[in-house]
């Protein structure tokens, strides 16, 4: 009794050790006996792990398993590890001494993982059995005294103290069991002749061996034995040696002789002929792996040896006379298989969390790998790595347990997808290697903003367009996908003048007209049109609309007093005496439009009489073509008809009586003539020139002026200002234009007078200011303008 407590308490140390030689190896350890109830208690997770239990569930603990079946599961609100399905220790571990499941539990938010081994602890719930119900033995009975024969093992599924570890052999007066400790192989046990045998008393001898476990309360099985005893024969064979010991390469060939026994007999004849066997010794079957020559005694590889599934081969080999009571003798091999690097590194991931934001930060936990080599020594140690230029790399948890993390910034728009490949690698020799690709795929941010072509964009509109006319589309790009793409658009000028001229369809990007435009009251206007993506939080853009409206020919022009009161009819005096080419009268008027749209022209409609008249085309100046004759009528008619350069063509009319009078004394025209001096150039036309010029580059001086200041507006200033407009007819003279103000120089050819024009928009009413300069000019007319900016100068 005390020496069984003894071994107890060994077993007992040997366990405790274990346990803290694997706590030391793995995160957190636990253990738990197999075959206890669902729901047993196994540890408490939230406790181990320094968490409160209130963390377990908002993290999304959650565990991972190798296996198929889930023997455990966490409750996330008390954070109890429990058992969840039936563990049974002899099928998770055949025939090994420790037996653990390794699991992970994962915490996210942020992302951490704790590796768990749990211990299954064997009960003893397997009782001893034999292979064979009956065993037989033939021993002649000139044996001696002292010879041993080795019993059949008992195998028991459970492991350590409740595996086998006596045997009881039935009481008799002829043998004796002597049970032997195998160290890491089982307890074995020899029948132990000790008194000779009688045939004739006794020829066949019936015992019972009992094979008992260690367990609380023992188990055990019994095997009938029958002893024949055999007369004659009084020479067993034997072997050279006791036990032979062999080294073999795993990946030897079929066929390969690994051993010669040899065994010697002193008997003679066909008493001394040895034939050579294998013994089977409990579930091990020698035979399935070797085979042996019955006459040579040479052993060869007969399967395919693994060193993976088993290291070791113990075979028990026995020599048998041929005479009429066969003797044998026994022996034991003991094969140990070599190692060699025959197996890659197997790569398994699990628990990938796919896909990953492209906003993810480093160290960001992407997927849990783990490296498995079959192969032994250095030939199972293995590195693992990534492979080619990616923004992830591999973070070692414990021993072979890998994270795949984040290692570098993500770009959706760069790269929507990585295949990631890893490769393991062992050091073995020659080194075997695996590779294993990951997908892993980015989900979209928004991380860009709507982006639109140009910044600024320039809209051209006709004037008396259509309201609710489309006058232009924007459209911008996001980058983005999905709802971060979707984009908005809206006016950023809430203003009123904006809000009634403009509207935008928010989905399209459609600019629509609100009003009808007149380019004689605006000619710009500017707004911005902010596009807004649908992501979180929402990202925009701004562009810059500049509107520009296009005159159209929708004013008739307009005669200037004072011949501008309509339905009036004018009379201008000529004298009798007027030679060819005499000044009668000068019809002014003005166009509303600009451009081509404002360029006028005069011609005389429905002339009544003789031809005695015409007008310049341009100027407007009404002259005798000849001198008056007697035929020629005391009063003309004239219809003079004013026309734009316009599509269509605007107009309107002037009439005008010329009186014929006999002197100038009754002359009451406004204008003297004007004698055409066209000989030579003379010293007026030189300073009319020089004058001329001057004022052209003073203009362009100030026109030059007036952009760069223009330049530097803001946009209420853009606003209420267009950008300038310098219009060349084809007569030789200029327009010059904006919002506020319109210049117009003009240089006729058919006529010594050239006008220099400047007046504001809208253009001036009837009475305006005329000044005539004229070196024998003793005629001056001047009427008060109501706008004073506007000066027109006629130089003769």
């Amino acid at each position: 009794m005390g020496r069984r407590r003894q071994r107890e308490r060994v077993w007992i140390l040997c366990v405790a050790l274990l346990c803290l030689f694997d706590w030391s190896a793995a995160q957190i350890s636990y253990s738990v006996s197999e075959e206890v109830d669902k729901g047993t208690f196994v540890g408490n997770l939230a406790k181990d792990l320094n968490l409160n239990v209130q963390e377990l569930e908002s993290r999304g603990l959650r565990i991972a398993f190798d296996q198929s079946k889930r023997f455990f599961e966490a409750n996330l609100k008390t954070g109890i590890l429990y058992v969840n399905e039936r563990i049974d220790r002899e099928q998770i571990c055949p025939n090994t001494v420790k037996c653990s499941l390794n699991i992970e539990a994962i915490l996210s938010h942020p992302m951490l993982v704790h590796r768990i081994e749990i211990y299954i602890l064997d009960i003893n719930d397997n009782a001893p059995t034999f292979l064979e119900s009956v065993h037989i033995f033939n021993i002649s009975e000139s044996s001696s005294s002292g010879e041993r024969y080795p019993l059949p093992i008992g195998n028991d599924a459970d492991t350590g103290i409740n595996s086998v570890n006596s045997y009881k052999l039935s009481p008799n007066e002829h043998f004796s069991l002597d049970v032997q400790s195998g160290g890491e192989q089982s307890v074995s046990a020899e029948l132990v002749l000790q008194k000779a045998l009688d045939r004739e008393k006794q020829p066949v001898i019936q015992l019972t061996l009992t094979a008992v476990d260690g367990g609380k309360p023992p188990r055990s099985g019994t095997l009938q034995i029958i002893v024949n005893v055999i007369d004659v024969n009084d020479n067993t064979p034997t072997f050279a040696k006791p036990l032979y010991k062999v080294r073999v390469n795993e990946n030897v060939s079929l066929g390969t002789t690994i051993l010669k026994l040899e065994a010697s007999d002193l008997d003679e004849g066909t008493h001394a002929d040895i034939a050579y066997s294998f013994m089977k010794r409990g579930n091990v079957n020698s035979a399935d792996d070797f085979s042996i020559d019955a006459q040579s005694g040479e052993i060869t590889v007969k399967g395919k040896l693994d060193y993976e599934e088993n290291a070791a081969y113990e075979i028990r080999v026995q020599a048998t006379d041929q005479g009429s009571s066969p003797r044998s003798g026994y022996s034991k091999v003991l094969v140990e298989v070599i190692d060699v690097n025959d197996n890659a590194p197997e790569i398994t991931v699990t628990s990938l969390m796919s896909p990953v934001k492209e906003d993810a930060e480093i160290g960001t936990v992407v997927a849990l790998v783990t490296v498995i080599d079959k192969d032994g020594g250095n030939n199972g140690l293995t590195h693992c790595k990534v492979v080619g230029s990616v923004p992830f790399k591999l973070k070692s948890n414990y021993k072979n347990y890998y994270s795949l993390v984040v290692d570098g910034p993500l770009d959706r728009e760069s790269a929507s997808q990585y295949n990631v490949t890893i490769t393991a690698t062992d050091e073995g020799t020659p080194p075997l290697s695996s590779t294993s690709v990951i997908t892993v795929h980015v989900s979209d941010v928004n991380d860009n903003a709507p982006r639109f072509s140009e910044p600024v964009i320039n809209v051209y509109v006709k004037e008396n367009s259509p309201v609710g006319d489309v006058i232009f589309t924007i459209s911008a790009i996001d980058r983005d996908s999905d709802e971060n793409s979707k984009m908005t658009y809206s006016l950023l000028d809430k203003s009123n003048s904006i809000s009634s001229s403009v509207n935008i369809n928010s989905d399209t990007g459609d600019i629509i007209s609100l009003q009808s435009f007149n380019y004689e009251e605006i000619k710009t206007f500017q707004f911005k049109v902010q596009a807004t993506d649908s992501g979180v939080p929402p990202l925009s853009s701004n562009v810059t609309v500049n509107v520009f409206i296009l005159d159209e020919n929708d004013n008739s022009p307009g005669i200037l007093a004072p011949y501008s009161e309509h339905g009036s009819v004018n009379a201008e005096n000529v004298p009798y005496s007027a030679e060819a080419g005499y000044f009668v009268a000068k019809i002014r008027a003005v166009d509303a439009d600009s451009g081509y749209n404002a360029l006028l022209s005069y011609h005389i409609s429905e002339p009544k009489g003789t031809n005695l008249f015409r007008i310049g085309t341009s100027s407007g100046e009404l002259r005798t073509k000849r001198r008056m004759s007697d035929n020629d009528l005391k009063t003309h008619p004239l219809l003079v008809l004013v026309s734009d350069n316009g599509e269509p063509s605007l107009s309107a009319t002037v009439s005008i009586d010329v009186v014929v009078v006999e002197s100038t004394g009754e002359i009451q025209t406004q204008f003297r003539n004007v004698p055409r001096k066209e000989e030579n150039f003379s010293d007026l036309n030189l300073y009319l020139l020089i004058a001329i010029s001057s004022v052209s580059v003073i203009f362009l001086l100030s026109l030059i002026s007036l952009i760069a200041v223009k330049c530097h507006r803001t946009e209420d200033s853009f606003r209420r200002y267009s950008a300038p407009m310098i219009t060349t007819h084809p007569d030789g003279s200029w327009s010059y234009s904006k919002s506020t103000q319109q210049y117009d120089v003009c240089f006729s050819s058919d006529t010594l007078k050239s006008d220099v024009v400047v007046f504001p928009a809208p253009y001036p009413p009837a009475d305006a200011e005329l000044i005539s300069i004229n070196g024998n000019d003793t005629f001056n007319r001047t009427q008060t303008l109501p706008n004073k900016e506007e000066v027109r100068i006629t130089v003769q």
